[in-house]
């Protein structure tokens, strides 16, 4: 399984950028996991390039303040059942400084909140980055998450 977490704007803060590097290598153990960071623009500029980083066959997470609250153990299982659905890539969604085009949401199998608040670009990469890895050590039962 892919996992791609496609974003817009980059990462380039050192710790941040570190901390997330650290746990994408950690879920390469479980699956292929790759950011795609967006050049950020207008509205019809952003649809369109989540539209071709996205592809046609992902299973979508739009992460939105005002998604759906999920414990880690719930986040686990959505990563579990793409596993056992032969999800081919699973796209963690991103936006900018305005959010997610609501085009984009939409389009979305799932709309998750991380938290009520409002979150930085980067701290929400590095959140979902510990939580997919956190996801993969639920699912296979190892001490990470206790």
């Amino acid at each position: 399984m892919r996992i791609a977490i496609i974003a817009v704007g980059k990462v380039r803060q050192p710790g941040f950028r570190t901390e997330i590097d650290d746990y994408i290598t950690r879920i390469g153990r479980y699956a292929r996991c790759e950011e795609v960071e967006l050049k950020d623009g207008t509205e019809k500029e952003l649809i369109e390039r989540f539209r071709k980083a996205i592809g046609s066959r992902a299973r979508t997470i739009a992460l939105e303040v005002d998604g759906a609250a999920w414990t880690s153990q719930r986040f686990a299982g959505f990563l579990g059942q793409c596993e056992n659905d032969g999800v081919g890539t699973v796209a963690m969604l991103i936006g900018g400084a305005y959010g997610l085009p609501k085009a984009v949401s939409n389009l979305a199998d799932v709309k998750l909140s991380l938290s009520t608040l409002t979150l930085p670009h980067r701290l929400a990469r590095l959140v979902l980055v510990e939580q997919i890895y956190r996801g993969f050590t639920i699912l296979r039962n190892e001490p990470y998450s206790h």
